[in-house]
């Protein structure tokens, strides 16, 4: 793991902390006079896991889509929202951190596919290295790469999705636009 990657698994994890002992730890300038890349647009997604085991159990996992806002910035909020503003889970609490994973996603911007059939979009599709963005209908949903491993028929990866944006499982009938991206991701457990 390189010296950014570690500063960037450091930032997810103040991040959170601050949330429990109510001030600042995040020292913004430090970071990105040693890492000036931390200034720069980036999206990413934060997912936490719980792990038991040897498995791993999803906790919260936010972000976005688009860099909008410094790398830094985007770590930092979408930390704070996989902990506590994931609408699927409570608040995370000071006693899971023992048994937590933080795993951080850096986006690649999102290139859209053009496809004529479902036949042809599977073709086009690289599961384990694609994440997918569906829209439909004012509608819209993304699976990391990462969920393939979860979910790795081709059917049944876009039968999910589509209802995650609130679509009927066969919303690939309808030709929603799709968009891929790839990730770059770093893992670590809280206790390292």
């Amino acid at each position: 793991m390189t010296d950014l990657e570690k500063a960037m698994l450091e930032i997810a994890k103040l991040a959170i902390e601050e949330e429990f002992v109510g001030r600042p730890l995040i020292d913004k300038e430090y970071y990105i006079s040693r890492f000036p890349e931390l200034a720069r647009p980036g999206a990413v997604f934060v997912t936490l896991n719980k792990v038991r085991g040897g498995e791993e159990i999803l906790r919260g996992c936010i972000g976005s889509i688009l860099p909008t806002r410094p790398l830094i910035d985007d770590i930092i909020y979408n930390a704070k929202a996989a902990a506590f503003s994931d609408p699927r889970f409570p608040p995370l609490q000071p006693h899971e951190l023992d048994n937590l994973e933080i795993e951080i996603s850096i986006l690649s911007i999102p290139v859209k596919v053009e496809y004529t059939d479902k036949e042809d979009l599977r073709r086009k599709i690289i599961p384990g290295k694609h994440g997918v963005i569906l829209k439909l209908d004012g509608r819209q949903a993304t699976f990391l790469p990462q969920v393939w491993e979860k979910l790795p028929d081709f059917d049944m990866f876009f039968e999910h999705l589509c209802q995650k944006a609130g679509l009927p499982g066969n919303c690939l009938d309808y030709h929603p636009e799709i968009y891929v991206y790839t990730v770059k991701e770093i893992k670590g457990l809280w206790k390292e």
